[in-house]
Parts: C-alpha cells; structure tokens; sequence
C-alpha cells in the first residue's frame, strides 16, 4: 500500500455499516441486489440532499472535459451531490469540478477505500476524504479489479436522482451504469454530439432510445430540481455568476485573434480548417495565421493538439486525463 496512503489512514477511520443500520443509504435499500455493507471514508451523502451521478469516457476529448466541468460547477452550486467513480477523465474531471466550487462529491469505488485507483487522481482522493466520501462494498485492502467497476456502477446509480452521461462510445463501460439508472427508475441524460465523432456514439444512441438531451447547464439544474418536485427552488434558481477570467482575455487580443477565437471550439481543428472558416470574417494568409496561433498557444489563449490543430483553451480542474 502507498506509504502516503497509509498515513493517511492512520488519521482517518474507515466506518463500516450493514443493511441493518439506520445510517444505510435509503436509497440503495430497495434496489436489487443492495451490497450487504458499505466501508467508507468521509461521509456518505447527505439522505436529505438532492443528487446527479456524472458519468462518462475516460479517454475524453477536450469537448467532454469541458462540458463535464461546466455542467459539474452548475449542479455543484444548486446544492445538489455529485456522484462518480474516480475515474480518469469525465468522472474524475466532475467530481473535481464540483468540489473546485464549494460542492459535495461522492466516489463509489472498484476496490477497498485505502487503495487510490487510479493512482493520478490522489489529488482527488484526498480532498473527498474531506470535501465528500468515498465509498465500497469491497473490503478494505481489495484490489481494484476490471470486474468490480460493472457491480459497483449500480451503486452509483442507486445514489442518484438521475444519471449525466457526458461522452460514452456505442459500446462502453458507462452504458452499464445507464443500464441499472433505468432499471431503478432513474432519469437519465446525455449530452449530444457529432454524429461523425466515435465518443458521441453512445450519447446520441441514448437520446435516439429516450434519454433525455443536455443543452445547458442551467437549463439541466431547473429542469432537475422541476422534476423531483422543487418548484419553489426551480423559480428561484438563478444561474450562479461565471468566472470573468476567460472573457476578459479578449481584451487583450487583436481583432484578428479574435476572429480566430470565434471559429474554434472544444473539437480541435486544423489550420486549413481555421483558415477556411475564417474566410468571410478576416483577411488572413497562411503565415499571419500561423504566427497568430503560435503565439494564442504561447499566452493559452488556445490550445494546441496533436502538434497541428487548434482548439478553445481547456481549464486546468487537476483531475487525471
């Protein structure tokens, strides 16, 4: 076991509950095949609070980073739970996301709670011993094996009001945990995406089957809070102010820089791609364009990806890629 780890828990208790007390989660008694104990460092959710398990791809595009975090944020500051696994990628992006705002988040794992897997999202592990929980029905000092990720996702979804899933390919690990969300009863959502992109598979085949589609973070929290019966939060929800620091970068760009800006997104592009798409806004020419996107890259105005394409800079939450 990780020395760091370990000194950890000798400050730490690891709690220890059954089905047969009172401080069981409600919401997982009725489920099938309920776990007969849960050990857990932390705290479990809060029973009163409202919750959104957000879920998805581990091998994200920059599109599903971002997304994970504006939706993680939103919910985060309506005072409803987050709950994941501690995966890298979306679900370790969410649920750092959430805690980067104040919010309570919640990690179900696929061994024993003295064990961070995976091991670059320590950083995460630490702050939901104290900012949230983490959660097994796996014995203390159990591996994390590729089996256990499948029976722990009803866990997930069984803590929950509703499942997010942010990005999932056709067949992917994420759409098992959709899987026990309808069977429990749960709503389920998906964000949409490019037809042509192989991460939106599952997301558009959800929403082609029912789920329901992700448009805006805020247009999510008040549907969510309308649907479980909180009219008086949902009129009174107003979308928390955003972060001035990614608007004010534009006053320090050329107008050209700009017009770069306006043509790029979260899906990176290439030169030819940009220059196209800038064709009726700017007069621009290949080597103008190049010294503009080195030096947005050099000032992380952008990002640049795969060594040649260009997309809207991506924060930086501290979660494993």
């Amino acid at each position: 076991m990780n020395s760091k780890i370990t000194s950890q828990l000798i400050k730490r208790e690891i709690n220890y509950i059954t089905r047969d007390d009172e401080e069981y989660p409600r919401r997982l008694r009725d489920i099938n095949s309920a776990p007969k104990q849960l050990y857990y460092i932390g705290n479990l959710p809060d029973q009163n609070m409202l919750s959104v398990a957000i879920v998805g791809a581990r091998n994200c595009s920059g599109y599903g980073r971002q997304m994970a975090r504006e939706f993680a944020r939103e919910i985060a500051q309506a005072g409803i739970q987050v709950i994941s696994g501690m995966a890298d990628g979306i679900d370790g992006i969410a649920q750092m996301s959430a805690l980067s705002v104040g919010g309570k988040s919640y990690a179900v794992l696929g061994g024993g709670v003295d064990i961070c897997y995976p091991t670059g999202n320590m950083r995460l592990y630490e702050r939901l011993m104290d900012e949230g929980g983490l959660i097994s029905e796996f014995p203390v000092g159990s591996p994390t094996l590729g089996r256990n990720f499948a029976i722990r996702n009803r866990i997930i979804s069984a803590l929950s009001d509703a499942v997010l899933v942010i990005e999932a390919r056709e067949k992917s690990g994420t759409l098992i945990t959709v899987t026990y969300a309808l069977e429990q009863g749960k709503d389920v959502y998906a964000l949409p995406g490019r037809v042509t992109d192989s991460l939106s598979l599952g997301c558009n085949k959800l929403i082609a089957d029912g789920a329901i589609p992700l448009i805006r973070p805020y247009d999510f929290v008040r549907d969510f809070l309308d649907n479980m019966g909180n009219k008086e939060r949902t009129d009174n929800y107003k979308a928390p102010t955003t972060n001035p620091g990614n608007d004010n970068i534009h006053e320090f760009m050329t107008s050209k820089q700009r017009a770069i800006v306006s043509v790029l997104d979260y899906n990176p592009k290439s030169v030819s791609e940009i220059l196209y798409d800038l064709s009726d806004k700017t007069d621009i020419e290949i080597p103008e364009l190049l010294e503009n996107l080195t030096h947005m890259t050099i000032r992380h105005m952008i990002d640049c990806v795969d060594g040649n394409n260009y997309c809207i800079h991506a924060e930086n939450d501290g979660a494993s890629r």
